[in-house]
């Protein structure tokens, strides 16, 4: 196992340094000389070390291939054991001439006299190298092993190349001979050449020889006499003057002086995509990446009669010629190695900085090209072979920090290689180059198949030909037909550019040319498909063409093309085209011009004596006038159009013709082309004419496809392919799960209540996609078609926008500049900002809104967990001078925040990354976000499920490991890090969470609120109140939102990175928590299924349960709690019930199952409560802890109470009152009085949904006598909005309108600042019902207009349907005042009325039902008037007293009395008859059900008395005179008086005069504007 260090070079090092880290001694301390090539020799030992099993490696991995995933285990392997061995041959003094694949060469460069001792050192060093590195054990199964060879003798050394880029080539016989061993070594053998052998101390060796002359084996070093080995290397120390003994370096050459001359010279050995980086101070570990690219690999093969010098010369001659043809089209030339009288030149197509288009399609001509040359221009040439491969390899550094090298390695690579001797003289190459070439089929042939060492399958080969000049007919059709299943989608624009052009050429006669221009997968043959398709119905006729860009060489080609289309003779067989053509041009060219067509259609026509006496100028001339007259014939009987895809492949000559064309002849021609910026003159001047439109093509798909329908379709035809797909019936009813395994498709369905369903009058089925269950898109990488394309986008930047984009996409989609800052070492804030300001231009990035940045670091210091800072202390001191300044207020004036504009270009960047370097950089973000993974510091900070740490502390801090692992350098590209551990914070560093008020922050006088009245005038008084120091509304807005986005949500996919599923699950829960908070239900259920991922599947015996990831059980029973929370509002009552008795188990305050379980836990929790009340806890970490398992426990009581309040049943009662119990006697144990008046207040609630008067008034005033003791923080204002709208709703429940409205309004306000949707939405629907039974109809407008910009934002489905209840209300009695039209009410419950949300509001749905039954009995509409009132009378039994529930039976009633009404008439022909008996009935429910609601009594009463009055006569009686026909027409009851506490007898509520009524109009008017 290799343990040694990998490269990781500093970004520190001078660039000299960094040069010679890239290059051997040989070239760095070499003379300068005045002449290439220039020859020179010197004595030297060479050593060749092979690792076998490496290709076969490869192999395995294809086999299996995963894409980038086996690659970057594949180089993981390798990277770690060439580094040591390299680290081992420096040790010894070698100078590492080049690490070549699975190859390296080193050299010790002597005297000759000194040969033999260097030789003796050489063997040494291998005889060491094979015991410590020569087998390597995988975990696939295939062992790396070693051959070594050692040649001794004259080495000659020659650089090749031009000014620009130069190669350092080491040749000669004894080189030849150190290559020869090691084919002559098997694995684990050492071999010495002959020659080297002859040269050493042959007594000190163990030898067997194997070939007389050739070689010998070497077994051991004999120790003999007084040897000492340690004398030995003192003694050749002094051989090797470069030899650096006392430095971490290993190496002289990057201690040198700053030379400009040397610096120069060895700058011409290095690429220019890697000079970029390294004169950009880019670190060497940012550099290496993985991506698509093509090899080529060319092997000349010279006669042996060549003389050395003179083979040089060719060398020099190939390598001009070669990097001439390949660096215009993006190729490199990185490396040339020799052996004998050959010669490989290894290219490669793609590198980082070189992705072009067509990439493989260049490769081949190059090569084609490089094939002829060598051919026609080397002289001694022998044989000429030339193989190309395009795949997936990994291009970056390989080797030791003081000497490494730019390699590319890959499966790809090892198959160019070996079909260079599988195919040998012929340009070859495999299947993928084929494909992706989009050549013409017949320049290729196919090549049978061949066995190849150590590839099982290396797939279909084919010779390249070359580009031949072969005219294909058959192109009539495009490259898509348009189907009639799926229409063009969202082109009208485009079209109608089209229809435009029709309609002037068809009637001022003038040719008319539309061009379409867009980019790759915009739609642009779908277009022109779609155009084809229109004009055919119309009857024109249509002359469709595409191009390749072969077709761009071949002069007049695509007008050839068309009007072979144009005379039919394209799709006939070659016998029959000439008289095919005759009789279309009989009658319109005359018969001796006919010969004139024999070269461009293949025919041969007789020549003519006209014809014969032409030159060439004039029968091209001749040939288009013709064309001209032809096309004018024909236009002149049916309208003709060209359409023309892909026609930046169009030549010249075909552009002139057009031009000429489009001004004489009325034709239209429609073009597509992806860009009109490389286009030819005669193209250029084509556009310019008055008679060409160009219309450029719009996206309209988001996100990861970013518009493109190409990118679209790949992405889902991937998802597809891969089966992570889950499709479900979105109009399929909903059914209640009982398994939380099972909700994902009820979730995403949860998402789509916000879009518009399909009309009534459509027959169309709508289906919901989702991903399945054990499937993460995060971990799904980009198609490769995808990829190839942003990388193509990435390359066209420049490299410090490449890194940029690179680190940013590691962060995330949304990012924060100061932690893009601490990704990118070295980079000061004004480089960053203005490598940023370049790339928001171009609209890769752009900025977020002002409200995203990050906040100030809050009150509480997070994080409570213990992670690891993986800072590193040199890079401390090292960016001391640039310190971070997230935690201090924000100086710029743009916000910090930015998003990927383009991100299908982030996931191509953030795949580049090895999987080694992608972890650390997501271990650096996770070091720096954690600090700010809590509350803002407006909320003062915390967590967000409360006292999250606390409750975990003990048991993360017994172990004594932090939980971050730390990253260990075992050899990583990254240098070595050392970890430092965050301590648990200290009770004085913890968040805000006050037992008493402080002066400062005092919201209330310490004497308590007695009345509302006084309760809203202190609230008053304090937030008018004008000190910037005392406004509470003045305060910095809420940034918890944000700080999900950009702190929580990345923050747990950079604990997933790097495999720390124990703090993810930490950070998950938190992020859930923080979703809820902020009323994002299906996010928040995101990530708990992420968590639940974490845990694995639940045992089906729980005493099997064992999770994957270690957690306290704290962390379980929330995880639990928020299940449950997530369930309840998804309508999943029985899995939300189940979730939270189980949070409650694990809390240890079991829940009973059975009614005598109740009755004794009720007397239990009396006795308990009045007997063992406990002071309240200290403000320590311990009874923090206590604190956080006791608020958890609410939680979940009160989920409980909510969860049985929504079943009416008497069992369900009992447990929702025993629930509701439990949760008051809790909340008196709470510290914060803040969380005990948010208790009151839900249980004020739940007694007025039980019907419970007396419970219902001491809840709320003792939670306004609490209130007073609520010191002012968010967590405070909160809890006196829920007050304020409690009261809100209390008043509206007593008739007292105007005072409801006032306490709305300003509960509105405050829910609005704390940016709570969910609590604002309550508060409005109180108001609107405030306003409506008040008559102010336009004040109803504005509440549900407010109501509507609310909900429609989210996703909240039941925020809907009591939004269109409301509607319906208006559309009933509001005088003619409208917010939605009836369809649009009806549309959304025909389609959601299914849901399980909306399903378990049995009160909303009751108030729907009715109300909608009343609308189609007012329309005499009396068939969707049974279908609503009978769902409405089994709705009626499972409400209970709440508002809605109240008003839901109040329209029941309406409804009832109205069929009672009607019944006589016969209307309703199958329903049973109703009598006055069983209407009476539910009258006196009524009453005994909804006392707590009395502000519909008075209206009840009075129906109740015209039902008597009519059952007295018992005859029809017209209720036309009747109180209930006025309400239906006029609305009349809301004229009568509401306020009725004095018939109530609620003496508490008599305090307010009548005099105040005038006061609460005026106040309710300023409300409003």
């Amino acid at each position: 196992m290799a343990t040694g260090e990998r490269v990781g070079s500093s970004p520190q090092w001078p660039v000299e340094a960094r040069l010679a880290a890239l290059l051997p001694d040989l070239l760095i301390f070499r003379k300068p000389r005045e002449s290439e090539p220039e020859l020179t020799t010197a004595q030297g030992v060479l050593l060749g070390i092979h690792v076998t099993g490496f290709t076969a490696l490869m192999d395995r991995f294809s086999q299996t291939c995963k894409s980038e995933h086996d690659m970057d285990k594949l180089v993981h392997i390798f990277s770690y054991y060439i580094s040591d061995i390299v680290e081992h041959v420096l040790c010894f003094g070698g100078d590492i001439l080049n690490i070549t694949g699975s190859m390296l060469l080193a050299l010790w460069t002597v005297e000759q006299n000194q040969l033999s001792d260097i030789i003796t050192l050489v063997a040494k060093c291998s005889l060491e190298i094979q015991e410590k590195f020569g087998i390597y054990h995988t975990r696939e199964g295939q062992d790396l092993q070693l051959k070594i060879g050692l040649s001794a003798g004259r080495i000659s050394q020659v650089v090749v190349g031009n000014e620009q880029r130069q190669h350092l080539l080491v040749i000669g016989r004894d080189v030849d001979d150190v290559q020869l061993a090691q084919h002559l070594a098997r694995a684990n053998e050492i071999v010495l050449s002959w020659n080297c052998w002859k040269l050493c101390e042959q007594y000190m060796f163990e030898v067997e020889i194997m070939r007389e002359d050739e070689a010998v084996k070497l077994r051991d070093m004999r120790t003999i006499g007084p040897f000492d080995f340690d004398e030995h290397f003192d003694k050749c120390l002094d051989y090797l003057p470069y030899y650096r003994t006392n430095a971490d370096t290993l190496r002289t050459a990057l201690e040198l002086d700053p030379d400009s001359a040397l610096e120069k010279t060895l700058r011409k050995h290095i690429m220019k995509n890697l000079l970029k980086k390294i004169d950009e101070g880019q670190a060497i570990e940012y550099i290496s990446e993985f991506r698509t690219m093509t090899m080529v690999l060319v092997s000349l093969e010279f006669h042996k009669t060549a003389w050395m010098l003179h083979f040089c010369h060719l060398i020099q001659e190939a390598v001009s010629y070669i990097s001439t043809v390949i660096e215009t089209v993006g190729g490199q030339l990185i490396r040339i190695l020799t052996f004998e009288k050959s010669c490989m030149f290894f290219c490669v197509f793609g590198l980082p900085g070189d992705k072009k288009p067509d990439e493989c399609a260049h490769a081949l001509d190059c090569s084609f090209s490089i094939f002829s040359f060598c051919w026609e221009n080397l002289a001694e040439i022998k044989l000429v072979s030339i193989s190309v491969t395009n795949g997936p390899v990994f291009c970056g550094m390989v080797g030791a920090v003081a000497r490494h090298e730019y390699t590319v390695i890959g499966p790809k690579v090892s198959l160019v290689a070996r079909m260079i001797t599988a195919y040998p003289g012929l340009v070859s190459c495999d299947e993928v180059t084929y494909l992706k070439s989009k050549l013409p089929a017949y320049n290729f042939k196919k090549l049978p198949e061949k066995m190849m060492k150590n590839i099982s399958n290396p797939g279909q080969m084919y010779e390249y030909l070359g580009h031949r000049r072969c005219i294909m007919f058959g192109k009539r059709h495009l490259a898509r037909e348009r189907n009639k299943n799926y229409p063009l989608l969202d082109r009208e624009k485009e079209l109608e550019a089209f229809r435009m052009a029709q309609e002037g050429c068809l009637h001022e006669k003038k040719g008319q040319a539309v061009l379409y221009e867009g980019g790759k997968g915009y739609g642009k043959s779908q277009l022109l498909a779609e155009i084809n398709f229109l004009v055919q119905k119309e009857g024109h006729r249509v002359l469709p063409l595409k191009l390749k860009e072969a077709d761009s060489k071949q002069c007049f080609y695509a007008i050839q093309t068309l009007m072979a289309i144009f005379f039919e003779i394209d799709m006939c067989p070659a016998c029959y085209r000439q008289e095919c053509l005759h009789k279309q041009l009989h009658g319109m060219v005359e018969e001796p011009l006919h010969c004139l067509f024999n070269d461009l259609f293949f025919v041969k026509f007789p020549l003519s004596f006209k014809v014969s006496h032409m030159d060439d100028l004039s029968r091209q001339r001749k040939i288009k006038a013709c064309f001209f007259q032809v096309l004018q014939e024909a236009v002149r009987e049916t309208p003709l159009i060209f359409l023309i895809d892909e026609a930046q492949h169009m030549d010249a000559a075909s552009w002139e013709f057009l031009g000429t064309l489009l001004s004489s002849v009325p034709i239209i021609i429609v073009m597509t082309l992806t860009s009109t910026f490389n286009l030819c003159s005669w193209a250029q001047h084509f556009l310019q004419s008055p008679q060409a439109v160009l219309v450029p093509i719009s996206n309209y798909f988001l996100h990861r496809c970013f518009g493109n329908p190409l990118y679209c379709e790949v992405l889902c035809q991937d998802l597809l392919s891969k089966d992570v797909l889950l499709f479900c019936d979105l109009q399929k009813e909903e059914e209640e799960n009982s398994k939380w395994e099972t909700l994902s498709a009820n979730a995403m369905k949860s998402t789509m209540y916000s879009i518009s369903p399909a009309s009534p009058g459509e027959d169309q089925e709508l289906h919901v996609c989702t991903v399945k269950d054990n499937v993460t898109l995060d971990s799904v990488l980009l198609p490769p078609l995808l990829k190839e394309i942003a990388v193509n986008q990435l390359d066209q930047l420049t490299p410090e926008e490449q890194l940029l984009i690179k680190c940013a996409a590691v962060i995330g989609h949304s990012f924060h500049i100061d932690l893009l800052q601490h990704l990118l070492p070295g980079w000061d804030r004004h480089k960053l900002l203005k490598v940023l300001g370049a790339l928001v231009d171009t609209h890769v990035f752009h900025w977020c809104k002002k409200s995203q940045e990050l906040p100030a670091k809050p009150v509480f210091v997070p994080p409570s967990i213990k992670i690891i800072e993986q800072t590193k202390e040199k890079k401390k001191k090292s960016d001391a001078g640039y310190p971070l300044k997230l935690g201090e207020e924000l100086s710029l004036q743009q916000p910090e925040v930015l998003e990927f504009g383009v991100p299908l270009l982030r996931e191509a960047a953030r795949e580049l990354w090895p999987k080694a370097q992608q972890i650390a950089l997501h271990l650096e973000c996770a070091c720096f976000l954690q600090d700010w993974a809590c509350r803002c510091g407006s909320c003062h900070g915390g967590d967000f499920v409360p006292f999250h740490r606390f409750a975990i502390c003990s048991t993360k801090s017994s172990s004594g490991t932090s939980r971050f692992c730390s990253y260990k350098n075992t050899g990583s590209v990254l240098t070595p890090v050392i970890t430092d551990k965050l301590q648990l914070p200290s009770p004085e560093d913890s968040f805000q969470f006050q037992t008493k008020p402080s002066r400062s922050h005092e919201a209330f006088p310490s004497r308590h609120c007695r009345t509302e009245e006084e309760f809203l005038d202190q609230v008053n008084r304090k937030l008018a109140q004008s000190s910037p120091e005392k406004d509470v509304l003045t305060w910095k807005p809420c940034q918890c939102e944000e700080i999900l986005k950009l702190v929580l949500s990345p923050l747990t996919q950079h604990c997933l990175v790097i495999g720390e599923t124990t703090c993810a699950f930490y950070y998950l829960l938190e992020a859930a928590a923080a979703s809820l908070d902020l009323a994002d239900n299906y996010m928040a259920f995101f990530y708990l299924k992420k968590a639940s991922g974490l845990l694995g599947r639940p045992s089906a015996f729980s005493f099997f349960k064992k999770h994957k990831v270690k957690i306290s059980q704290f962390e379980e029973a929330t995880f639990c709690s928020l299940r449950s929370e997530v369930c309840f509002n998804m309508g999943q009552i029985t899995v939300a019930k189940k979730l939270a008795r189980q949070a409650l188990r694990l809390l240890k305050r079991n829940f009973p199952w059975t009614w005598f379980g109740v009755l004794f836990q009720t007397l239990l929790e009396k006795y308990w409560h009045s007997c063992s009340l406990d002071q309240p806890p200290d403000n320590t970490s311990e009874n923090k802890k206590k604190l956080a398992v006791l608020l958890q426990k609410a939680h979940c009581l009160s989920l409980l109470w909510q969860l049985y309040n929504v079943e009416a049943t008497g069992s369900s009662r009992r447990f929702a009152c025993l629930a509701a119990l439990m949760q008051k006697n809790s909340a008196e144990e709470f510290a914060n009085e803040a969380q005990v008046v948010s208790t009151y207040v839900a249980l004020s609630q739940f007694s007025q949904n039980m019907g419970d008067w007396e419970k219902w008034l001491h809840c709320e005033q003792m939670a306004i006598q609490k209130s007073s003791l609520c010191w002012f923080s968010r967590e405070g204002l909160l809890a006196t909005a829920q007050l304020m709208q409690a009261l809100a709703y209390t008043k509206l429940c007593l008739g007292r309108l105007d005072f409801s409205i006032r306490l709305g309004f300003k509960a509105q306000e405050i829910s609005r600042y704390l940016r709570k949707p969910s609590l604002e939405n309550l508060v409005l629907s109180v108001l609107f019902r405030s306003a409506f039974l008040k008559k102010r109809f336009d004040l109803c407008i504005h509440v549900l207009e407010t109501q509507w910009a609310l909900i429609s934002q989210g996703h909240d489905v039941l925020g809907l349907a009591c939004f269109y209840s409301a509607c319906l209300d208006l559309l009933l009695y509001g005088k003619g005042w409208l917010c939605r039209p009836f369809g649009e009410c009806l549309h959304f419950i025909q389609h959601y009325e299914h849901s399980c949300v909306l399903t378990s509001q049995s009160n909303v749905m009751l108030g729907v039902h009715s109300s909608l039954a009343m609308w189609f009995a007012r329309h005499s509409q009396w068939n969707p008037f049974v279908h609503h009132f009978s769902k409405a009378r089994q709705l009626v039994k499972r409400t209970n007293a709440s508002l809605f529930g109240s008003h839901g039976f109040v329209r029941f009633l309406e409804c009832h009395v109205l069929m009672l009404q009607k019944m006589p008439e016969g209307v309703f022909v199958h329903m049973p008859p109703e009598t006055h008996s069983q209407t009476l009935k539910y009258f006196q429910e009524f009453f005994s059900r909804c006392v707590t609601c009395p502000v519909y009594h008075q209206w009840v009463s009075e129906l109740k008395d015209s039902v008597m009055r009519e059952c007295g006569k018992r005859e029809s009686l017209s209720l036309t005179d009747t109180c209930f026909t006025r309400i239906w027409i006029e609305g009349q009851f809301l004229e009568e008086n509401n306020s009725f506490e004095a018939n109530l007898g609620v003496q508490r509520f008599d305090r307010v005069a009548d005099a105040k009524e005038t006061k609460d109009e005026e106040e309710i008017q300023e409300c409003t504007c």
